[in-house]
């Protein structure tokens, strides 16, 4: 018998039996016959008591053991899949030799441990700015920089650095309503188009110099023109001085015209206006900067990418599908409006959807029994994924704030 001790547990296993499985670690330390090659195989040798000594995990070991007693290797549920397979790989023994049912579970929580430390790094590295403060040491400027940068990217640094970070929340709501107010007819005045201006040229005034501030205290420009939030920011300024450009064009056309006697003629540059204005509304992404909430959202679209674009082609099907079955028992009905299949896509979307505006129904018997089908349809459809986004987002919600609060 070969007497093995691990982590201070004797093991007896005999040396025929080792001998089977020449490859593993115990196998060649029962077939070699130096002992210098056997000191190399253990950690220590006992010579009083000819124990050969592993500094290992006796726990697991015991399902070592068993494996060369009866050449399966078990898989138990409660232990660490990483853990598990460093000892095994260790011992020389490989995962074939465990039953197919253990070796697919085992590869499961592989999965899922190795999906679970992706998904914590990527939510360490959603809180982690894209600059650090040691990046400006030796540089140009580089301690003004460093104040600048707590000031703009880190409202955790100081209570300044907290009021910069609420008025920029504030500045951003004050934005959205400004540009409500302006479509109110009430508004549309003289003094109402004032205020509205003026409020407005101070938000584009603080966010530039938001923007500009960033800029400065970038440590890579590339890195700075690359980064998601930095985007939205310049998109959230741009319309501003887009507007004032078009403006002046439009008043210089505008006088062209009336030389020409042709004020009624509408000009091009107002449709542009029109669409330049209504980008403003993304400034309401800069509070992504600052809300932990939509930032949870943002992770969980992008983790549950897969899930959504199968809801996507789910409800494309049908759409299709029943569009077009509601299209064949209804096309006959006098004074129908599902008079071809893309007419009845709305039908069925909204009918998918269990909105049911009540502005397209179906007349026949039949037609109600396919209407009575697409929204049972939508009801299982929709239901589905609602749980799995909602319970991942609140998982990476709470996930987020913990982290936030860490650091």
């Amino acid at each position: 018998l070969l007497n093995i001790n691990v982590g201070g547990k004797l093991f007896q296993i005999a040396y025929k039996v080792l001998a089977q499985y020449p490859i593993t670690r115990l196998g060649k330390l029962a077939l070699y016959t130096d002992p210098v090659k056997k000191l190399q195989l253990c950690d220590d040798y006992l010579v009083q008591k000819n124990e050969y000594f592993f500094d290992r995990d006796p726990s697991i070991f015991h399902y070592i053991f068993h494996f060369y007693r009866s050449g399966v290797l078990w898989v138990m549920d409660e232990m660490c899949p990483s853990n598990f397979v460093e000892e095994i790989e260790y011992w020389g023994i490989h995962l074939k030799y465990s039953q197919r049912c253990c070796r697919i579970l085992l590869e499961e929580k592989q999965d899922e441990l190795s999906e679970y430390l992706k998904i914590e790094k990527e939510l360490e590295a959603e809180l982690e700015p894209l600059e650090s403060g040691t990046q400006f040491d030796g540089k140009f400027l580089g301690r003004f920089r460093k104040m600048v940068w707590n000031l703009i990217e880190n409202p955790y640094s100081s209570v300044p650095a907290k009021i910069i970070a609420v008025m920029s929340s504030f500045f951003v709501l004050i934005s959205i309503v400004g540009m409500t107010l302006s479509t109110v007819e009430e508004m549309k005045n003289k003094t109402g188009k004032m205020w509205m201006e003026q409020m407005e040229m101070i938000c584009a005034i603080f966010f530039t110099s938001e923007y500009l501030m960033r800029l400065i205290s970038s440590s890579s420009f590339k890195n700075f023109l690359r980064a998601a939030f930095n985007a939205i920011d310049l998109v959230a300024i741009l319309p501003f001085y887009i507007q004032i450009l078009f403006e002046n064009l439009d008043d210089g056309e505008m006088q062209y015209h009336e030389e020409l006697h042709k004020v009624e003629n509408v000009s091009k540059l107002g449709k542009v206006l029109k669409l330049i204005k209504l980008m403003r509304i993304f400034r309401i992404l800069k509070l992504a900067r600052h809300s932990t909430g939509l930032r949870a959202f943002s992770f969980t679209m992008r983790q549950c990418y897969q899930q959504v674009c199968c809801l996507l082609l789910f409800i494309a099907m049908g759409v299709f599908t029943f569009s077009a079955l509601i299209h064949s028992v209804e096309h006959d009905v006098p004074g129908t409006d599902f008079t071809s299949i893309p007419c009845a896509w709305w039908w069925a979307a909204v009918s998918l959807s269990t909105v049911g505006y009540g502005d397209t129904v179906p007349d026949t018997i039949l037609g109600r029994m396919v209407a009575f089908v697409c929204i049972s349809f939508g009801i299982i459809l929709n239901g589905m994924p609602i749980s799995i986004l909602y319970n991942k987002f609140s998982d990476y919600y709470a996930k987020l704030k913990a982290h936030e609060m860490s650091q």
